[in-house]
Protein backbone atom coordinates (compact mmCIF):
# COMPACT_ATOMS: atom_id res chain seq x y z
CA UNK A 1 0.00 0.00 0.00
CA UNK A 2 1.57 3.26 -0.90
CA UNK A 3 2.01 5.73 1.95
CA UNK A 4 -0.69 7.20 3.76
CA UNK A 5 -3.06 4.65 3.25
CA UNK A 6 -4.00 4.78 -0.31
CA UNK A 7 -3.80 2.50 -3.13
CA UNK A 8 -1.83 3.24 -6.75
CA UNK A 9 -4.38 1.66 -9.52
CA UNK A 10 -2.12 -1.67 -9.78
CA UNK A 11 -2.53 -2.51 -6.07
CA UNK A 12 -6.03 -2.08 -6.54
CA UNK A 13 -6.39 -4.38 -9.66
CA UNK A 14 -9.38 -2.72 -10.94
CA UNK A 15 -10.51 -3.42 -14.27
CA UNK A 16 -9.60 -1.48 -17.41
CA UNK A 17 -12.07 1.16 -18.49
CA UNK A 18 -13.17 2.31 -22.09
CA UNK A 19 -14.13 5.91 -21.95
CA UNK A 20 -14.54 6.37 -25.61
CA UNK A 21 -18.05 7.26 -25.25
CA UNK A 22 -19.05 7.56 -22.26
CA UNK A 23 -23.11 7.67 -21.40
CA UNK A 24 -24.64 9.76 -19.05
CA UNK A 25 -28.59 8.60 -18.17
CA UNK A 26 -29.48 11.72 -16.34
CA UNK A 27 -33.05 11.50 -14.59
CA UNK A 28 -33.11 14.99 -15.50
CA UNK A 29 -32.69 14.65 -19.06
CA UNK A 30 -34.34 11.53 -19.68
CA UNK A 31 -36.81 11.51 -16.51
CA UNK A 32 -37.46 8.65 -14.19
CA UNK A 33 -39.14 5.81 -15.57
CA UNK A 34 -36.99 2.74 -14.70
CA UNK A 35 -38.95 0.98 -18.20
CA UNK A 36 -37.62 3.84 -20.02
CA UNK A 37 -34.22 4.08 -18.80
CA UNK A 38 -33.33 0.26 -19.08
CA UNK A 39 -34.82 1.16 -22.92
CA UNK A 40 -32.41 3.59 -23.63
CA UNK A 41 -29.42 2.30 -21.98
CA UNK A 42 -29.72 -0.94 -23.96
CA UNK A 43 -30.47 1.67 -27.17
CA UNK A 44 -27.07 3.20 -26.32
CA UNK A 45 -24.88 0.28 -25.60
CA UNK A 46 -26.57 -1.14 -28.95
CA UNK A 47 -24.96 2.00 -31.00
CA UNK A 48 -21.70 1.83 -29.15
CA UNK A 49 -21.64 3.20 -25.93
CA UNK A 50 -18.75 1.64 -24.46
CA UNK A 51 -19.57 3.19 -20.96
CA UNK A 52 -22.52 4.11 -18.81
CA UNK A 53 -23.56 6.02 -15.84
CA UNK A 54 -26.72 6.34 -13.89
CA UNK A 55 -26.86 9.72 -12.52
CA UNK A 56 -29.74 11.06 -10.31
CA UNK A 57 -29.53 14.24 -8.35
CA UNK A 58 -31.12 14.45 -5.10
CA UNK A 59 -31.83 11.35 -4.54
CA UNK A 60 -35.10 11.00 -2.34
CA UNK A 61 -36.94 8.13 -2.70
CA UNK A 62 -33.58 5.37 -2.72
CA UNK A 63 -35.67 1.98 -3.13
CA UNK A 64 -36.97 3.49 -6.61
CA UNK A 65 -34.05 4.47 -7.66
CA UNK A 66 -32.53 0.45 -6.52
CA UNK A 67 -35.11 -0.45 -8.63
CA UNK A 68 -34.29 1.52 -11.51
CA UNK A 69 -30.63 0.84 -11.29
CA UNK A 70 -31.90 -3.17 -11.14
CA UNK A 71 -33.58 -2.44 -14.41
CA UNK A 72 -31.11 -1.07 -16.27
CA UNK A 73 -28.28 -3.11 -15.30
CA UNK A 74 -30.57 -6.15 -16.33
CA UNK A 75 -31.16 -3.93 -19.66
CA UNK A 76 -27.56 -4.00 -21.08
CA UNK A 77 -26.35 -7.24 -19.90
CA UNK A 78 -23.49 -6.56 -18.93
CA UNK A 79 -21.94 -5.60 -22.39
CA UNK A 80 -20.73 -2.17 -20.90
CA UNK A 81 -19.96 -1.49 -17.34
CA UNK A 82 -22.67 0.70 -15.48
CA UNK A 83 -21.31 3.23 -13.05
CA UNK A 84 -23.60 5.28 -10.21
CA UNK A 85 -23.13 8.78 -9.31
CA UNK A 86 -21.99 9.61 -6.20
CA UNK A 87 -23.80 6.39 -4.63
CA UNK A 88 -21.41 3.99 -2.90
CA UNK A 89 -24.27 2.52 -1.57
CA UNK A 90 -26.75 2.10 -4.31
CA UNK A 91 -24.22 0.83 -6.70
CA UNK A 92 -23.09 -2.35 -4.06
CA UNK A 93 -26.99 -2.75 -4.02
CA UNK A 94 -27.67 -2.62 -7.49
CA UNK A 95 -24.38 -4.96 -8.37
CA UNK A 96 -23.25 -1.81 -10.21
CA UNK A 97 -19.84 -2.22 -11.70
CA UNK A 98 -18.81 0.94 -9.82
CA UNK A 99 -19.46 4.53 -9.29
CA UNK A 100 -18.57 8.09 -10.32
CA UNK A 101 -17.43 10.85 -7.51
CA UNK A 102 -17.07 14.15 -7.63
CA UNK A 103 -14.78 16.00 -5.31
CA UNK A 104 -17.09 16.45 -2.30
CA UNK A 105 -18.17 13.12 -2.39
CA UNK A 106 -17.05 9.87 -0.69
CA UNK A 107 -13.26 10.04 -1.11
CA UNK A 108 -11.89 7.20 -3.42
CA UNK A 109 -9.77 5.66 -1.19
CA UNK A 110 -12.82 4.93 1.04
CA UNK A 111 -15.46 3.83 -1.84
CA UNK A 112 -12.44 1.45 -2.78
CA UNK A 113 -12.49 -0.37 0.30
CA UNK A 114 -16.13 -0.60 0.39
CA UNK A 115 -16.38 -1.68 -3.19
CA UNK A 116 -13.35 -4.13 -3.47
CA UNK A 117 -10.47 -4.04 -6.36
CA UNK A 118 -12.39 -5.35 -9.03
CA UNK A 119 -15.06 -2.44 -8.96
CA UNK A 120 -14.60 0.74 -11.66
CA UNK A 121 -13.93 3.82 -9.52
CA UNK A 122 -13.82 7.58 -11.54
CA UNK A 123 -13.12 10.74 -10.83
CA UNK A 124 -14.29 14.53 -11.62
CA UNK A 125 -10.64 16.69 -12.44
CA UNK A 126 -11.82 20.33 -11.75
CA UNK A 127 -7.99 22.08 -11.61
CA UNK A 128 -4.73 21.54 -11.89
CA UNK A 129 -4.80 20.95 -8.01
CA UNK A 130 -7.45 17.77 -8.49
CA UNK A 131 -5.23 16.64 -11.43
CA UNK A 132 -2.01 16.42 -9.64
CA UNK A 133 -3.24 14.55 -6.78
CA UNK A 134 -4.33 11.95 -8.95
CA UNK A 135 -1.38 9.85 -7.82
CA UNK A 136 -2.31 8.99 -4.78
CA UNK A 137 -5.78 7.85 -5.76
CA UNK A 138 -7.04 4.47 -6.41
CA UNK A 139 -8.89 5.62 -9.88
CA UNK A 140 -9.07 3.89 -12.70
CA UNK A 141 -10.06 6.62 -14.83
CA UNK A 142 -10.78 10.76 -14.43
CA UNK A 143 -13.21 12.67 -16.51
CA UNK A 144 -12.24 16.45 -17.29
CA UNK A 145 -14.78 19.32 -16.92
CA UNK A 146 -16.44 21.29 -17.78
CA UNK A 147 -15.29 21.81 -21.05
CA UNK A 148 -18.03 23.84 -22.70
CA UNK A 149 -21.29 25.15 -20.99
CA UNK A 150 -23.75 22.90 -20.66
CA UNK A 151 -27.45 23.44 -19.31
CA UNK A 152 -27.74 19.50 -18.54
CA UNK A 153 -25.82 20.44 -14.74
CA UNK A 154 -26.00 23.39 -12.90
CA UNK A 155 -21.71 23.86 -12.90
CA UNK A 156 -20.16 26.94 -10.94
CA UNK A 157 -16.96 26.73 -12.27
CA UNK A 158 -16.00 28.41 -16.27
CA UNK A 159 -15.60 26.15 -18.40
CA UNK A 160 -11.95 25.24 -19.22
CA UNK A 161 -12.12 24.91 -23.31
CA UNK A 162 -9.74 22.93 -25.15
CA UNK A 163 -7.02 25.15 -23.77
CA UNK A 164 -7.92 24.35 -20.42
CA UNK A 165 -8.62 20.56 -21.05
CA UNK A 166 -5.36 20.42 -23.01
CA UNK A 167 -3.25 21.54 -19.88
CA UNK A 168 -5.77 19.65 -17.40
CA UNK A 169 -4.49 15.98 -19.39
CA UNK A 170 -1.03 17.21 -19.62
CA UNK A 171 -0.94 17.36 -15.75
CA UNK A 172 -3.07 14.38 -14.97
CA UNK A 173 -1.05 12.17 -17.07
CA UNK A 174 2.07 13.66 -15.20
CA UNK A 175 1.03 12.94 -12.13
CA UNK A 176 -0.08 9.10 -13.22
CA UNK A 177 1.40 8.26 -16.68
CA UNK A 178 -0.15 7.60 -19.49
CA UNK A 179 -2.27 4.10 -18.39
CA UNK A 180 -5.01 6.09 -16.67
CA UNK A 181 -7.58 6.71 -19.12
CA UNK A 182 -8.97 10.53 -19.46
CA UNK A 183 -12.32 11.63 -20.67
CA UNK A 184 -13.86 14.95 -21.23
CA UNK A 185 -17.53 16.01 -19.96
CA UNK A 186 -19.96 18.91 -20.74
CA UNK A 187 -21.17 20.51 -23.53
CA UNK A 188 -20.03 17.87 -25.87
CA UNK A 189 -21.72 16.40 -28.98
CA UNK A 190 -21.76 15.83 -32.35
CA UNK A 191 -20.35 19.24 -33.20
CA UNK A 192 -17.41 19.56 -30.74
CA UNK A 193 -16.01 15.79 -29.98
CA UNK A 194 -13.87 16.03 -32.70
CA UNK A 195 -11.73 18.19 -31.49
CA UNK A 196 -11.97 17.01 -27.59
CA UNK A 197 -10.61 13.83 -28.82
CA UNK A 198 -7.96 16.11 -31.26
CA UNK A 199 -6.98 18.12 -27.47
CA UNK A 200 -5.51 14.29 -25.99
CA UNK A 201 -9.20 13.00 -24.37
CA UNK A 202 -9.34 9.67 -24.16
CA UNK A 203 -13.32 9.52 -24.62
CA UNK A 204 -15.70 11.87 -24.42
CA UNK A 205 -18.88 12.27 -21.64
CA UNK A 206 -22.08 12.74 -22.86
CA UNK A 207 -25.53 13.22 -21.75
CA UNK A 208 -27.68 15.21 -24.36
CA UNK A 209 -26.12 14.32 -27.42
CA UNK A 210 -26.78 11.06 -26.74
CA UNK A 211 -29.96 10.84 -24.67
CA UNK A 212 -31.50 14.19 -25.62
CA UNK A 213 -33.66 13.34 -28.54
CA UNK A 214 -34.23 9.89 -30.16
CA UNK A 215 -33.21 7.90 -31.96
CA UNK A 216 -30.78 7.05 -28.80
CA UNK A 217 -28.94 4.03 -30.99
CA UNK A 218 -28.13 6.35 -34.06
CA UNK A 219 -27.33 8.88 -31.78
CA UNK A 220 -24.69 6.55 -30.35
CA UNK A 221 -23.30 5.16 -33.70
CA UNK A 222 -22.77 8.74 -34.98
CA UNK A 223 -20.72 9.78 -32.40
CA UNK A 224 -18.89 6.71 -31.77
CA UNK A 225 -17.64 6.89 -35.34
CA UNK A 226 -16.73 10.73 -34.85
CA UNK A 227 -14.52 9.51 -31.98
CA UNK A 228 -12.94 6.40 -33.81
CA UNK A 229 -12.43 8.75 -36.39
CA UNK A 230 -10.51 11.14 -34.57
CA UNK A 231 -8.78 9.02 -32.38
CA UNK A 232 -7.02 7.12 -35.49
CA UNK A 233 -6.22 10.79 -36.97
CA UNK A 234 -4.62 11.39 -33.29
CA UNK A 235 -2.54 7.93 -33.74
CA UNK A 236 -4.66 6.37 -30.49
CA UNK A 237 -6.91 4.56 -32.07
CA UNK A 238 -8.13 1.28 -29.88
Amino acid sequence: MAAGGTMGRAEAGARAVDLRLYGLLDTGVSGGDGAVLARLGAEAVAGGCTLLQYREKDISDARATLERLRAIHAAIGGQVPLLVNDRVDLALAAGADGVHLGQSDMHPSDARRLLGPQAIIGITVKNAAHADELYRLPVDYACIGGVFATTSKDNPDPPVGLDGLSRLLFRARLARGPGLPVGAIAGIGADNAAQVIAAGADGVAVISALFGAEPVRQNARHLRGLIDEALAQRGAAR
